[in-house]
């Protein structure tokens, strides 16, 4: 190697050190950058929680400033048909990488979006091209991927980002961007965002460009989202036997607020599960039914209805426990 690759190699970015929240995988895949050398992937997770980023970082490690000649990335639910393997992917795989790269990468996003055709066609594929090719598939539910391409695979599974990743990240963009985020501010910022980065990134950004000051009261408005404290008063208020004072709590949140019923359940089922002073017999059976209840609303069941009909069950409940 000449001076000015030998430079090049020392003090290549790293990347996939910015990728939080995964330290386990992101340790696997800086074996590969060290090796460079990759089986074909399947990273599975929820959204928003680093797959597509770990891919470009990787591809990016790999091949330095040529990673753009040796990387493409489709997403898999734009085109989903059996034609874009036959042509896209196939016409990428047979060409011979770039610079010295000894192989190129194809990352497909959302490939769970993929026909089962297409994804018998990518099969072969896989096997045809792995001397030139290596494959990166990103999903969020690998059971929707068929067995013959897990099986070619190395699976990575991601998990949601936990509250002190998202926070640290959070904190350090607000360092750079000169936002005041309050404490309460960043808590609800963890409680919207769910374990998704991304999620929690928006959310900021569309607190900031209203104020620099970013409180609690922001973020719920933003997120579309009721305070969990006015959740947790509409199941108090229901368990203590209170239903209209229940239904007058939803009302403000569908009405006044504007929320769908579907929100409104998820967060009810958050708040069953960290409510405190009830047996644990008791919350299954809650659980039980906010369950039937979310069926019934994604099958088109009249949200109110529904909705009312839990806080009875609330108040049933309540009055046997």
């Amino acid at each position: 190697m000449t001076k000015e690759e030998i430079w090049a190699e020392r003090y290549r970015p790293k990347i996939l050190d910015e990728v939080v929240g995964q330290d386990d995988i992101i340790e696997r895949l800086k074996s590969y950058v060290e090796s460079k050398n990759l089986p074909h992937m399947l990273f599975s997770g929820p959204a928003g929680v680093g797959k597509t980023t770990s891919a470009i970082a990787l591809a990016k490690e790999l091949f330095g400033e040529a990673w753009t000649n040796n990387f493409t990335e489709l997403n898999a639910s734009d085109e989903r048909g059996i034609n874009v393997v036959r042509s896209q992917i196939k016409n990428f795989s047979r060409t011979a990488p770039l610079g010295d790269a000894s192989f190129k990468i194809i990352f497909l996003d959302e490939a769970d979006a993929l026909t089962t055709d297409a994804q018998n066609a990518l099969r072969r594929t896989m096997e045809r091209f792995s001397a030139t090719c290596r494959f990166i598939l990103s999903c969020n539910y690998s059971s929707k991927i068929i067995e013959p391409i897990q099986s070619r695979c190395a699976v990575y599974r991601f998990k949601p980002i936990s509250d002190a990743a998202i926070e640290k990240r959070i904190r350090n963009i607000a360092s750079i961007e000169k936002l005041n985020v309050t404490e309460d501010g960043l808590g609800a910022i963890e409680y919207v965002a769910m374990g998704d980065m991304r999620r929690a990134i928006n959310i900021l950004q569309s607190a900031a460009v209203l104020s620099d000051q970013i409180d609690a009261e922001a973020i719920y408005k933003i997120a579309a989202m009721a305070r969990p404290i006015e959740i947790n008063e509409l199941v108090e208020l229901a368990m203590k036997g209170d239903f209209m004072g229940a239904r007058d709590k939803l009302d403000l949140l569908l009405i006044e607020q504007g929320l769908s019923g579907e929100d409104v359940i998820t967060q009810i089922h958050r708040a069953i599960m960290d409510f405190g002073g009830i047996s644990e017999k008791l919350r299954v059976q809650l659980l039980d039914k906010i369950g039937e209840i979310d069926f019934r609303l994604t099958e088109g069941a009249h949200e109110r209805i529904q909705l009312e009909a839990l806080i009875a069950h609330l108040v049933l409940a309540g009055a046997k426990e």
